[in-house]
């Protein structure tokens, strides 16, 4: 027989080719001639008695949600594998592809015996570029994932390198690509790496950690552990949601901005919140599917589309919104609460006279957070508190995590230098009872994003 031409075959069905194919180490033409041979040895063989009816196709399922991993050259390799079997127990159909210097960590079989299919390692491999290989890996996957991410892929994902299978497969894909990057402290705080960041974060590249902790090198700590294999399945199952809006019939109240505190009529004590962090949550948590209550100080931001905005003055005006948004399912309290106020302030504007400054006592404002974590009804399933902080930033997190009774802290650095207060990035660290989890600089949308997916993801375990 001379070379097979196939035509007129439906999409899903090539698409099943090109995968058995890939799978079995064969071309597409090697892999129709097997199937071929097989169909035609049992069109030879007798065939049973007619039954008189005709034979149903089989509808092939629903395919899985499928993940392409590409694995990097670093310590933190060995966590791939674990991610590999949760994610398969997770039913994900997965294909995992290699960088020469992963291959030094874990091997291909190794990855491929856990994966159920060989990994791919070779841009120029013969079995699988009879049909642009790279090409089908970037394209024929609903997400990919890079874990661990080290600091020379960041770096040449950035440039727009294409010289091996990863990095030709990264850039040909038109697919989400979720980098969980893992490198020595003194290599992700390096101006270059932030930079190139940076850059994939502005090309839409999604995170998940580095996070806090120990480094496999001996006295070596800081931010640039991998984020944990579930943290990773976590941000996967939130982005690939069976639903396009993984909080749909979810309540959420948001709090955002300052709190004004009268002195008298014309002046109050207030700080520098912008409320752009609180307000791009309430976005995000909407087009999320959630019903969301905002609950707003004096900000001069428009109305979130398809929020409920609630806006007052005061600390003790915003904890009566509150309650009076509640039951929800989640609470995020992101406003810069006045922690004082003016226990009697004045009626009529105060005098600059002779006798000098007034003398203005204050007292406590109620604690909004504090109050709805210790609620005993109609206490949200998950609060997150935020801390504004200009010193010992997770410290004082963690701290405030025990000492309120959420479930967990989004803080940040609002010194001068860091620009968070007023500003439109922010970098934050999510503290929980399970650790720390650095996040980048980003913008403060991509940090709403990321928190309502680290929301949604809690909720669908929830859920299964």
């Amino acid at each position: 027989m001379g070379s097979l031409t196939v035509r007129n075959i439906g999409e899903d069905v090539k698409q099943r080719l090109r995968m058995r194919a890939a799978a079995n180490g064969r071309s597409m033409e090697e892999e129709v001639r097997l199937l071929l041979a097989d169909g035609a040895a049992e069109a030879v063989t007798p065939a049973e008695p007619s039954t008189g009816k005709r034979n149903t196709p089989v509808r092939p399922e629903t395919a899985a949600r499928r993940v392409l991993l590409v694995i990097s050259g670093g310590i933190a390799a060995y966590k791939s594998l674990d991610l590999i079997r949760r994610l398969r127990e997770r039913g994900f159909a997965l294909r995992v592809v290699m960088t020469k210097a992963a291959q030094e960590f874990v091997t291909p079989l190794s990855v491929g015996a856990i994966a159920g299919e060989r990994a791919f390692t070779d841009l120029f491999d013969q079995s699988s570029e009879f049909d642009v290989g790279h090409i089908r890996l970037a394209r024929d996957t609903d997400l990919v994932v890079v874990a661990p991410a080290t600091a020379d892929l960041m770096a040449r994902m950035a440039s727009g390198h294409a010289d091996d299978l990863a990095t030709a497969v990264l850039l040909a894909t038109d697919k989400t690509i979720l980098l969980a990057p893992a490198m020595n402290p003194a290599m992700w705080a390096h101006p270059a790496t932030q930079r190139n960041l940076k850059r994939l974060l502005a090309d839409g590249v999604i995170t998940v950690g580095p996070n806090a902790g120990e480094m496999a090198e001996s006295g070596e700590a800081g931010v640039g552990r991998m984020a944990e294999p579930m943290e990773v399945v976590g941000r996967i199952e939130a982005l690939l949601g069976q639903s396009s809006k993984p909080l749909t019939g979810r309540r959420m109240v948001v709090t955002a901005g300052p709190t004004h505190e009268p002195i008298d009529p014309v002046r109050y004590i207030a700080n520098r919140s912008s409320g752009k962090q609180g307000y791009a949550i309430a976005r995000a948590a909407a087009a999320a599917g959630a019903e969301v209550t905002l609950v707003s100080g004096p900000v001069t931001l428009p109305d979130p589309p398809g929020v409920r905005t609630v806006r007052i003055e005061t600390a003790r005006d915003m904890l009566r919104a509150v309650e009076a948004a509640l039951p929800s399912d989640i609470g995020v309290f992101a406003a810069a609460v006045a922690d004082w106020r003016v226990a009697a302030a004045g009626e009529q504007k105060l005098k600059k006279d002779a006798g000098g400054p007034p003398n203005l006592s204050l007292t406590e404002n109620p604690d909004i957070l504090a109050t709805v974590a210790r609620l005993k009804s109609n206490r949200p399933k998950l609060v997150v508190g935020f801390a504004a902080e200009t010193e010992k930033v997770i410290e004082h997190a963690k701290a405030k995590l025990k000492r309120k009774g959420c479930d967990w802290i989004v803080a940040n650095d609002v010194s001068a230098e860091g620009g968070a207060m007023g500003g439109d990035d922010n970098a934050v660290h999510l503290v929980t009872a399970a650790g720390v989890e650095s996040w980048p600089a980003q913008s403060k949308d991509a940090v709403a994003t990321n928190l309502v997916a680290r929301i949604a993801a809690a909720f669908g375990k929830e859920s299964r």
